[in-house]
């Protein structure tokens, strides 16, 4: 009868195991997926830009999560011009873009500020360890909506190479 009971509880805490390891794969991917920030008017600017160069730094790309986040906080005509986001994906991951993927630092200068119009200098290291300038332009969007007096990327120059960290 001790060898049942102890068949038994060997069954219980097995289960007991099982439930334990499923929750934490659960929990883990629910906390590993990277949240999508939604353009609220209380984001400035420059946090704009954060947003979209540190979704571009920690791009996934199996899902892009981080080429999504930066749509989010693309201007509606930029969305329309661009197409839609499977054209953007392209986009960023193509020639002209794909330095911003997974890079390793950045910064921003303020270069031009009005009540409605902000432009940044980016510089960035890419993951080859070459600097890359952008021109980086948000406006207020004032149309009225669930973006009215969002921040929202206008236009994102062409990057000019600065050369090799190395």
């Amino acid at each position: 009868r001790d060898a049942q009971e102890s068949r038994g509880l060997g069954d219980v805490y097995k289960r007991q195991n099982q439930i334990l390891f499923i929750t934490f794969i659960i929990f883990f991917s629910l906390n590993t997926k990277a949240d999508i920030i939604k353009p609220n008017y209380t984001i400035e600017p420059d946090k704009v830009i954060e947003i979209q160069l540190n979704g571009l730094k920690k791009n996934n790309p199996n899902s892009n999560d981080g080429i999504k986040q930066t749509w989010e906080f693309a201007h509606p005509n930029n969305q329309k011009a661009t197409g839609p986001l499977p054209n953007f994906i392209n986009m960023i991951n193509g020639a002209s873009y794909k330095m911003l993927l997974n890079h390793i630092s950045h910064e921003l200068s303020m270069v031009y500020s009005s009540d409605d119009r902000y432009a940044f200098e980016v510089k960035i290291l890419d993951k080859e360890k070459k600097y890359f300038q952008f021109q980086w332009v948000v406006e207020k969007y004032l149309k009225d909506g669930p973006l009215k007096n969002c921040w929202l990327t206008t236009a994102v120059s062409a990057p000019m190479s600065l050369g090799s960290s190395i």
